[in-house]
């Protein structure tokens, strides 16, 4: 586990699965976040969101750019695994029983259609239509004797950030086991019936939220904007974290050679 931007990440899909398959196979519980780049950007300035991703057993690298941030802050290579790889990936699996929870009904109907076609498994699972409702309004024990009672081992929430991740601390408590992913937007990406992910041109471009914001002006906007405002302050900081994370290494390294040197 790497921690960058205030956010403790797990990179690379055999490792996410390793720890998730960990998780459901000794029984214990847990969520992760998709951490997109509104994801990245509260995360710097909203404290209670930053207890509620330290509450997460980790993050996924939703963002294309925060591979680009690495590269020019701490001079790494790491790759991205977004929500609609995982969300894939699971389901082409055919490993776990899985829970579908938010969305409208139309978009749950649709995506049961589309998914089953990939995974006729899919048939028997649950598709639950969340109320709209504020995070602090939500029945959680109720939903969590419903997933409890359905037996469900990955239970996908799709509220969008930020309110997914608060939801998904909030409802943690009160489950039992299985392992919770919130995927924001993915459930209409594969309805077949609504919002649609970037053209892949776009997206090898990091160019999705010019997508996006084609698509939902109102809301985008004021997402990029607040990620524009912050992410000169958030790259200086991470960068200062690097510097100082090099020069206690290169301490080290240093320490190191003179017990050698004075031992030999």
């Amino acid at each position: 586990m790497e921690k960058y931007f205030n956010i403790r990440y797990v990179f690379g899909k055999e490792n996410v699965w390793r720890m998730i398959d960990g998780v459901i196979e000794r029984g214990e519980k847990g969520f992760v976040v998709v951490a997109d780049g509104v994801v990245v950007n509260i995360a710097q300035r909203d404290l209670e969101y930053k207890r509620a991703l330290d509450e997460s057993l980790f993050a996924i690298c939703d963002s294309s750019w925060v591979p680009l941030y690495l590269r020019w802050t701490h001079g790494i290579r790491r790759k991205q695994y977004c929500g609609s790889m995982i969300f894939e990936d699971c389901v082409d699996r055919r490993k776990h029983r899985m829970f579908f929870m938010g969305a409208e009904q139309s978009t749950l109907d649709g995506l049961k259609a589309q998914m089953v076609k990939r995974n006729p498994d899919i048939e028997n699972m649950t598709f639950y239509e969340l109320p709209f409702l504020n995070v602090e309004e939500f029945d959680y024990e109720g939903i969590a004797r419903m997933i409890e009672e359905d037996g469900a081992d990955i239970i996908w929430v799709a509220l969008g950030a930020p309110k997914q991740c608060l939801f998904m601390s909030r409802l943690l408590p009160y489950l039992k086991h299985g392992v919770m992913i919130g995927v924001g937007a993915v459930f209409k990406f594969y309805s077949g019936k609504s919002e649609k992910r970037a053209p892949d041109w776009m997206l090898n471009g990091h160019l999705e939220f010019v997508y996006r914001i084609i698509v939902d002006p109102k809301k985008q906007l004021k997402r990029c904007w607040w990620i524009i405002k912050t992410l000169p302050s958030m790259l200086w900081e991470e960068r200062k974290r690097a510097n100082k994370g090099n020069a206690y290494a290169n301490d080290n390294a240093n320490a190191k050679l003179i017990n050698a040197n004075a031992t030999s």
